[in-house]
């Protein structure tokens, strides 16, 4: 998807508060911009990814972390 398209996906889903829908596309912006080799960008989109996990208890909460603990960018998960 092109960075364009996902921003206006992420754009609707925050106004409809859809946080099912901000955790799914900040995941996806996450792998894209890991795969375009930006880590940070990639945590960025991790970090808020997990926020709107956290928030809704969704179950990719643990492997977001997870990921963010590999790039030393968070602690390891303690429920």
């Amino acid at each position: 998807m092109s960075d364009a398209a996902l921003d206006q996906l992420l754009l609707k889903a925050h106004a409809e508060d859809d946080k099912a829908a901000l955790v799914r596309l900040y995941t996806e912006a996450a792998d894209q911009s890991e795969a375009g080799g930006n880590v940070d960008a990639a945590c960025f989109y991790l970090t808020h990814a997990l926020v709107f996990a956290l928030e809704t208890g969704a179950s990719e909460a643990k492997q977001l972390n997870a990921r963010l603990v590999e790039k030393g960018r968070a602690h390891p998960w303690q429920p």
